[in-house]
């Protein structure tokens, strides 16, 4: 994919890098979104961000953010072996404290397995403590839920996996409006180290931009200390979340 040019506003402060795991097989719903989302405001903020793409094969790049979408079953299953192979390395940043952002597939695939409707288990990384079974019920609509860290956050879900959380797992928020991660329970996405794993497609940051700048600021306080640039002006985003927050289910 080609590199997009952002504008950096002055003065710079360094370069952010930011990958997009598997975004051939897993880049659904406009989940590549995302990590424009993350280049724009690295940009705004005066930071060079470079985005780089792992399709498998070879060494996983370094990066400051890590981020992966969501997919099919079929595209889980084109990459689960290259995952596994790749998985040891993705376990060690997350534990280095490497801001990761998983959504949907990817989120699944982070959990410590996802038994897909043909009865195939599709063994994961286990950064997540939780555990997905495929159903053939889809859930499926707006999706409010509100998190103590990051407040309401917005988004679409469309799954058929239903994901149960293990106690070593704290949820990303509580559900108002929606199913969540399996309809039942009132919990959506995971959390562990400075990874957010959700089923909110959308994409998710455009209308999230608090969870777009605690992968940032994460990111630029790892590599360089502080988070520096002014603070942006989220009046558009805001109008657009109280559009998206008034949507019918």
């Amino acid at each position: 994919m080609t590199q997009p040019e952002f504008a950096v506003a002055q003065p710079e402060h360094g370069e952010l890098r930011i990958l997009q795991l598997y975004p051939t097989a897993m880049n659904i719903y406009g989940d590549w979104g995302n990590t424009l989302t993350l280049a724009r405001r690295a940009a705004w903020r005066g930071y060079r961000p470079v985005i780089l793409e792992y399709n498998g094969g070879g060494e996983l790049p370094e990066a400051d953010i890590v981020v992966g979408g969501g997919g099919q079953d079929s595209g889980q299953e084109a990459i689960i072996e290259d995952f596994a192979r790749i998985g040891p390395e993705l376990v060690r940043r997350a534990e280095d404290g490497v801001p990761m952002l998983v959504i949907c597939g990817m989120y699944q695939l982070f959990g410590h397995d996802f038994t897909i409707v043909s009865g195939r288990v599709l063994t994961g990384l286990g950064i997540l403590d939780v555990r997905t079974r495929g159903t053939e019920t889809r859930l499926i609509g707006n999706i409010v839920t509100d998190s103590e860290e990051f407040g309401t956050i917005l988004g679409y879900e469309n799954h058929s996996g239903q994901t149960e959380l293990g106690p070593g797992a704290r949820p990303l928020g509580t559900v108002r409006v929606g199913a969540g991660n399996n309809g039942e329970d009132g919990t959506e996405g995971a959390r562990a180290h400075n990874v957010v794993g959700t089923y909110l497609h959308g994409s998710l940051l455009p209308k999230n931009p608090a969870v777009a700048d605690f992968l940032l600021r994460t990111a630029a306080e790892r590599r360089y200390g502080e988070f520096a640039g002014a603070d942006l002006d989220d009046s558009a985003e805001e109008r657009a979340r109280r559009s998206a927050e008034s949507r019918p289910r």
